[in-house]
């Protein structure tokens, strides 16, 4: 089955505006059609109002919503209403199926797990440890909003460490990210940043519409960086494997990955 994922999404403009790129990048999404969408959380910019979650997201990404699986950022939690207030109202069961701005969902042989990195707390590492023994699925993916590897402007974000060991613990596979601005992948890797080929494979993916980041400092096991593109991963999962193309708003494949088998 094919999933698109992105994250950092949409600006305050519309398809009216010319410079307005996450209604490009629902376009890809729309012509992929996928078996659903993840969200890496900055869905909506500045401040994540439900306003403003009506006015621009529902306008372009909402066209896919009762598919999406969001996780929130850091912009979810700036709303004025109180944080994730905006984002709750607007996505719904979408994001808290389970109560919680976390939570986990299967699809074929593929266990995926959705954090929120803003509080990734004891009570959510607890979850995310229940969580991972109880399936019985051979693959496991992650998602959240800041990343443990990055070149980007933001850099490496230890808040998720703990969170990394328990996936590879769990023998998960692959783990996706927002935050920064641009498009990275790395090599299979343990927590502390050592190459490991049982590792898990972090892939980042903050092109989805907002303001492209700058590289700043090369991070080990990085094995390609691109910014100033926007665009859409289109995921491949397999009873099996994975693996994924960066498709750029022009419609052209600027990225593929290697193909990765399940641990």
């Amino acid at each position: 089955f094919t999933a698109v994922a992105a994250g950092d999404i949409a600006e305050q403009c519309t398809a009216k505006d010319r410079d307005c790129e996450h209604a490009r990048t629902a376009a890809l999404v729309k012509k992929i059609d996928p078996a659903f969408v993840l969200t890496m959380g900055d869905n909506q910019y500045d401040d994540a109002r439900l306003k403003d979650f009506t006015r621009y997201y529902d306008k372009t990404w909402g066209a896919f919503k009762d598919k999406t699986h969001p996780v929130a950022g850091n912009h979810e939690t700036y709303d004025p209403a109180g944080a994730l207030a905006g984002y709750k109202a607007y996505f719904g069961a979408r994001a808290y199926p389970q109560g919680k701005p976390y939570y986990s969902f299967d699809q074929e042989n593929w266990h995926f797990v959705a954090l929120d990195s803003n509080t990734l707390d004891s009570a959510q590492l607890a979850w995310l440890k229940a969580d991972l023994a109880a399936t019985s699925k051979k693959c496991v993916a992650a998602y959240w909003h800041h990343p443990l590897f990055s070149s980007g402007e933001h850099g490496n974000d230890p808040v998720s460490r703990p969170a990394w060991q328990l996936l590879r613990n769990a023998g998960a596979e692959l783990v996706l990210n927002g935050h920064d601005h641009h498009y990275e992948r790395f090599a299979p890797q343990d927590p502390d940043g050592t190459a490991d080929p049982n590792g898990i494979v972090e892939l980042l993916g903050g092109m989805g519409g907002a303001n492209p980041y700058k590289i700043e400092e090369v991070q080990p096991h990085s094995e390609k960086r691109l910014t100033d593109t926007f665009g859409v991963v289109r995921l491949h999962f397999t009873d099996h494997g994975f693996s994924w193309d960066l498709i750029g708003t022009d419609g052209k494949t600027k990225d593929s990955s290697p193909s990765y088998q399940c641990h």
